[in-house]
This record gives C-alpha cells, sequence and structure tokens, in this order.
C-alpha cells in the first residue's frame, strides 16, 4: 500500500508569496489541538478551534478536547485552503489546479 502525502503549491501574486499546503486530513491537528493553526499564522481558527476546545475540553477533563481535535482534523486543511482562496491565493500550476477541483474548491481566476 502506497500512502500519497497531496501537496498543493497556492500563490498570491498581489504579495508574491508562495504556501505549499496539504490537502485531506489534518495530522498535526488530530496530535496537536489547535497549534498547527497557530504555527501556520492563522490567527481566525486557532482562537476557535481553542475556545471550542476549551468550552468542551473543561466539563470533560479534557476528553471533548480530544473529541474536537478528531473532528477539527478532518476539516481544518479544507478551511485553511478557503480562507487562503478567498485572500488572493491561487493553484501556482497546472497539478495543484486539478487537486483543488477534484476537491471541490473554487478556484479564483
Amino acid at each position: 500500500m502506497v500512502i500519497v502525502k497531496m501537496m498543493i503549491n497556492l500563490t498570491n501574486s498581489q504579495t508574491s508569496h508562495f504556501k505549499q499546503v496539504k490537502v485531506g486530513f489534518s495530522w498535526t491537528t488530530f496530535f496537536f489541538g489547535c497549534l498547527p493553526a497557530l504555527f501556520r499564522g492563522d490567527w481566525k481558527w486557532f482562537f476557535i478551534i481553542a475556545l471550542i476546545e476549551i468550552i468542551f475540553g473543561i466539563p470533560t477533563i479534557g476528553f471533548g478536547a480530544g473529541i474536537i481535535g478528531i473532528i477539527f482534523s478532518f476539516i481544518y486543511n479544507k478551511l485553511y485552503i478557503n480562507d487562503l482562496l478567498s485572500n488572493g491565493y491561487v493553484a501556482a500550476d497546472e497539478a495543484s489546479n486539478r487537486i483543488l477541483q477534484s476537491r471541490g474548491f473554487t478556484i479564483n481566476k
């Protein structure tokens, strides 16, 4: 069995920033909760995930925070990519464009 990391390349033509982003399940979010969003500089989702983990983690002695981490593991990368696309990033190459289209992302032209 071959495990393929599906990475895409995004670029912002206005700022000349380049980002390589993983598409699909977020193992880092699974293991570290809101910290991957913090390290990516994604302040909005860092605070949202942290707040939800605190709200559900305190009354359940941490168990609820783990459940929230599992849920966000499935959706965080998609949320992050959608935010990048809405902030002017576009696929940097044809392969990234095909991956985005196959995963149902709205592509900015």
